[in-house]
């Protein structure tokens, strides 16, 4: 029964749409089980119907024709009850319901079972016979496998709408949603175009090389083009990017060099291979370690080494590199576009970007994000040829690629772009006013920063400091660990362009979804594993260096705050105490007159939630960083969508730890700022500042909203708002309600919710 189930999966999943896929299902089920009828009826949501899709035993005049109601007959009672129906005379149930133009009066014996797909009934799998009996376990357990695997086929073909299925003639096909993760916020509306590398390894053979001297001599010249290539992309990139982001096109270079992956295509050539062989052989080898590796950094990594393989490749094969030209208003499709491919297109073509691999912190994506590209990646299932100079709208609020959108919804979208537009045109006149309400309460608003593309962005909008700055991005864009000269001048670049305001570096955070192409950690589960503070910890080298730099590039500033992710435990708050400390008197020995900067803790663990008033008593003040509270808190990782719809920062639980660490550290009159995306959002900063948060530290494309958001509303109705809440159980109802309250506030403008439809 194995051998037979794996043959009818195959088979349906080669087939060419979802009706050759259905057809197909019910010949190959109807005799492997020996029944005389198989049919699938698939829900119609608009209709609220079960419609017969596909049959082998019942009349064909009936498919697509005949249908029943969500609650009508047996299929609607299979649906209804999410489980299998088997009886032994179908007719004597109560819920029968006798349709004519099936042509089923003959069969007696009825066996049902749902098709669902992540908690969603998508239709109804019926195998039916003439005798009158009931069918056995075995026969059962088969078509509730079945089941499962038709609705994988079902769910992609209602994702991908009118891509993957016929639509019937005379009718407009229904939109097709790709569901990603939000790469960077924002929409847009283009032509999609696909990119993809001028030449492809794997279709690269093996063969021997006559004169293996001058197949070196074609990897040298190659190898000269390709990194001219490199240097060209690099300057075009130095108008729009920052020194950091930079870096990576050095990262590229050195690979390029014959000390590295040249050098041992060079001893692939000399083995006997030709020189395109040896290529694709080394390129092959370094791709395939990367992508076994569980950590999404070094996955993105493995991108970089293909891509720059391809590029050697084509100037290999030829000299004629295709031109391409762009739309005005172009949205870059790819399986996965690295930031060397990004960079190849003019910005001013460029709307929106999507990609079916890839993570939300990709380096492509961290550079979408300082670009202000709308931007979805790791949308699984994206039939990029089939998209390739179709209009498609990027919904990077929710993660979400949209094709076949009719009037209504590019209308929608639309509107939402020109919003966002004006909004933020309106909103520019906030820039230099305080973050109070309207009967004087006043709160600070920060940035959350990280490439140096960032500075001006924050200074534009009227950042009163750095909240959150991510050390870790200079660590990534290169292949060593930076120096300590190297950091000290990337730190004081950052404090220098918002001196007098406060810069909050976050020592080394690396670990869990955030690892280092040149320092592998290998973990079953990372998130639980050695990241934050533990590894810098267990390596003083790395933190001693990082923190006497960032207090060398505080000279003559003042300004600078260190802050521990990660903490778990007041021993470690105290053992990296001690080591800044010794930092301090070291850089002082040296002749370098700086204070001792205040130092403070990420509270985004349940165990520091609880500990919050004994780190409180040891530190200068507490961050709350809400993305990973609420990973921790509910146990869902934020970075995979089968439990996306868990992951709620509204959740009550969430909510309420929050309010306990700002008590906490009040009570110790310490003060409290919130990091996290939650401090972004105009809705949950009012709550957060209603609960008492001192600071919001946010992206800076949302600062202006947020703003905007505390001029417009009395501190009085946010704390009356918070006391409502804080008594609900649901997270949904939660959001719910704050939006609708906002919105008769006269704030329904700000609201993220609000910004896809």
């Amino acid at each position: 029964m194995l051998d037979t189930l794996r043959r009818i999966v195959q088979e349906v999943n080669s087939a060419p749409d979802l009706y050759a896929a259905l057809n197909l299902m019910v010949r190959r089920v109807r005799d492997a089980m020996g029944t005389e009828v198989c049919s699938i009826y698939l829900l119609n949501n608009d209709k609220q119907r079960y419609v017969l899709m596909a049959s082998e035993g019942l009349k064909a005049e009936a498919i697509g024709r005949a249908s029943l109601g969500v609650s009508e007959g047996l299929i609607g009672q299979v649906g209804q009850r999410e489980e299998p129906i088997n009886l032994e005379d179908a007719f004597n149930h109560p819920k029968f319901l006798y349709l004519a133009e099936t042509g089923e009066d003959p069969f007696h014996a009825f066996l049902g079972v749902p098709v669902m797909h992540q908690g969603e009934v998508l239709g109804v799998l019926v195998v039916q016979q003439r005798e009158n009996r009931r069918f056995d376990q075995s026969e059962e357990a088969f078509l509730v496998t079945i089941s499962a695997q038709l609705s994988a086929v079902v769910a992609h073909a209602r994702a991908t709408g009118g891509l993957n299925a016929e639509t019937p003639p005379g009718t407009e096909p229904p939109p097709a949603i790709f569901d990603g993760l939000p790469g960077a916020q924002g929409a847009a509306i283009g032509t999609a175009m696909l990119i993809y590398p001028a030449a492809e390894l794997a279709s690269v053979p093996d063969r021997g090389a006559d004169n293996i001297e001058a197949e070196v001599a074609l990897l040298d010249a190659a190898l000269v083009k390709a990194r001219a290539e490199i240097r060209a992309l690099a300057e075009r990139a130095s108008r729009s990017l920052g020194p950091e982001e930079q870096a990576l096109f050095e990262v590229y270079l050195r690979m390029l060099d014959r000390h590295a992956l040249a050098g041992e295509v060079v001893t692939k050539i000399r083995e006997g291979n030709w020189a395109q062989g040896a290529l694709r052989m080394v390129i092959d080898e370094h791709v395939r370690n990367f992508e076994l590796m569980d950590d999404s950094y070094l996955r993105e990594r493995a991108a970089d080494v293909r891509d720059l393989g391809r590029r050697v490749l084509a100037h290999l094969q030829t000299d004629k590199r295709r031109q391409r030209e762009y739309h005005q208003d172009t949205v870059l499709l790819g399986e996965e576009i690295t930031t060397a491919m990004l960079m190849e297109v003019p910005r001013e073509y460029i709307v929106g970007i999507a990609t079916s691999r890839g993570s939300r912190n990709s380096h492509m994506a961290i550079v979408a994000r300082s670009m202000g590209i709308p931007t979805v990646v790791g949308a699984e299932g994206l039939p990029l040829k089939q998209l390739d100079g179709r209009e498609v709208i990027v919904d990077g609020f929710r993660g979400r690629l949209i094709a076949n959108a009719n009037a209504e919804l590019k209308s929608q979208f639309a509107q939402i772009i020109r919003e966002e537009k004006n909004l933020l045109a309106g909103l520019e006149k906030l820039r230099d006013l305080p973050a109070q309400t309207i009967d004087g309460k006043r709160i600070e608003v920060m940035v959350n920063t990280g490439l140096m593309t960032d500075i001006s962005r924050s200074l534009e909008r009227g950042a009163e400091g750095v909240g959150l700055y991510r050390t870790e991005i200079p660590f990534m864009v290169q292949d060593r660990f930076p120096s300590e000269q190297e950091q000290r001048a990337i730190y004081h670049e950052q404090l220098k362009a918002f001196a007098p305001h406060s810069v909050t570096m976050r020592t080394l955070d690396v670990g869990g979804d955030k690892v280092l192409p040149y320092f592998p950690i290998h973990e079953e589960n990372p998130f639980l594993g050695w990241r934050g503070i533990r590894l810098t910890l267990d390596h003083p080298e790395i933190f001693m260096v990082q923190i006497r730099a960032m207090l060398k590039a505080s000279e003559g500033l003042n300004n600078l705050r260190i802050m521990l992710p990660m903490v778990t435990s007041v021993f470690e708050v105290e053992e990296a105490q001690h080591l800044i400390h010794r930092a301090w008197l070291e850089v002082r020995d040296e002749g370098v007159d700086v204070p001792l900067p205040p130092v403070g803790v990420m509270i985004e663990v349940p165990a520091a939630v609880y500990q919050a008033r004994a780190i409180a008593q040891r530190v200068d003040f507490l961050s709350i960083g809400t993305n990973d509270l609420t990973q921790y808190l509910l146990a869902v990782d934020r970075n995979n969508r089968q439990v996306a719809a868990l992951y709620n920062s509204w959740h009550p639980a969430v909510l309420h730890a929050i309010m306990h660490v700002i008590e906490h550290a009040h009570a110790e009159g310490k003060p409290v700022s919130v990091c996290g995306e939650m401090a972004g959002d105009p809705g949950s900063a009012l709550m957060l500042m209603a609960m008492g948060v001192d600071t919001l530290s946010m992206n800076a494309s949302h600062l202006l909203k947020v703003k905007s958001a505390i001029r417009r509303m009395r501190i009085t109705q946010a704390r009356k708002l918070l006391y409502e809440v804080l008594a609900m159980d649901n997270g949904e109802v939660i959001a719910s309600y704050i939006e609708l309250q906002l919105e008769k506030a006269g704030l329904g403008d700000l609201l993220n919710r609000r910004r896809s439809t």
